[in-house]
C-alpha cells in the first residue's frame, strides 16, 4: 500500500515527536554527571564554536528567545558563559561561553562517546550517516517552507 504525501508528514512528525523525547531523555542522563541541565548544555553547544545573541542561539536551537535568555542569565550566574558586546547590533550582546562552560560540556564526553559507540554498534556507521544526512535534509526542508511562508526567502 502506497502512503499518501500526508501520511508521510503525519508519519514523520510523530517519530520526530518520538525522537525529540528520546533524545531528551538520554542527554538528560549524560549531562547529569557534569551538574549541567540538557536546557544548559543545549545553549552551550549552540555557542562552542562562536559566541551568538540570544536570537541566534533561539534560531539554532529551535526554542524560543525568551528560554534561551532565561538560561543565559543563568549560565552567566554561574560562570559558564559571559555577556560580551557585539558588533552588529549595539543592544543585542554576544552570549559567549566560558572555559567554565567548556569544562562542563566536556565532561560530557566519555559518556556522550560511549553512548555514540553504542548507536554506531547498532545501526553501523553508513546507516547512521544516512539518518543524519535524511534528518538535516528533512529540516533544512522545513526551514524553506517556513521561511516562504513568512516571505523570508
Amino acid at each position: 500500500m502506497t502512503r499518501t504525501g500526508q501520511e508521510l508528514f503525519a508519519t514523520a512528525a510523530v517519530t520526530s515527536f518520538k525522537l525529540n523525547g528520546q533524545f531528551l531523555g538520554i542527554a538528560e542522563e549524560l549531562a547529569r554527571p557534569s551538574g549541567i541541565t540538557v536546557a544548559w548544555w543545549q545553549v552551550l553547544g549552540a555557542i562552542l564554536r562562536r559566541p551568538l545573541p540570544v536570537a541566534g542561539i533561539a534560531r539554532e536551537m529551535g526554542i524560543t528567545r525568551q528560554s534561551v535568555q532565561r538560561i543565559a542569565d543563568v549560565l552567566e550566574g554561574k560562570g559558564f558563559v559571559e555577556y560580551k558586546p557585539n558588533p552588529a547590533h549595539r543592544r543585542a550582546k554576544l552570549v559567549a561561553i566560558t572555559e567554565s562552560g567548556h569544562d562542563a560540556v566536556r565532561a560530557i564526553d566519555p559518556q556522550h562517546a560511549a553512548m555514540a559507540k553504542r548507536l554506531v554498534a547498532h545501526l553501523g556507521k553508513a546507516e547512521l550517516e544516512r539518518v543524519v544526512d535524511a534528518l538535516t535534509t528533512l529540516s533544512a526542508a522545513l526551514d524553506a517552507l517556513e521561511d516562504d511562508a513568512t516571505g523570508a526567502a
